[in-house]
């Protein structure tokens, strides 16, 4: 008999974990976000952005083009 293994929650990134992953700034983050490239970010209940496995393959592809 094989368990399924089901993940209860899903990774959730500060701005700060995102800039430091990416090695890219705030202002670098925001402006991306603000031009669209990065679609469906969460706020927590203070108004800090959330990202998640989705935001992060937005950023890697942003990061690929510029390249």
């Amino acid at each position: 008999m094989s368990m399924i293994r089901r993940e209860s929650t899903k990774k959730i990134y500060k701005t700060r974990e995102i800039c430091k992953l990416y090695d890219i700034s705030r202002s670098t983050l925001f402006r991306w976000e603000s031009e669209g490239l990065i679609t469906g970010v969460q706020r927590d209940w203070r108004g800090w952005r959330l990202y998640h496995a989705g935001n992060l393959k937005e950023i890697e592809r942003i990061i690929r083009q510029k390249q």
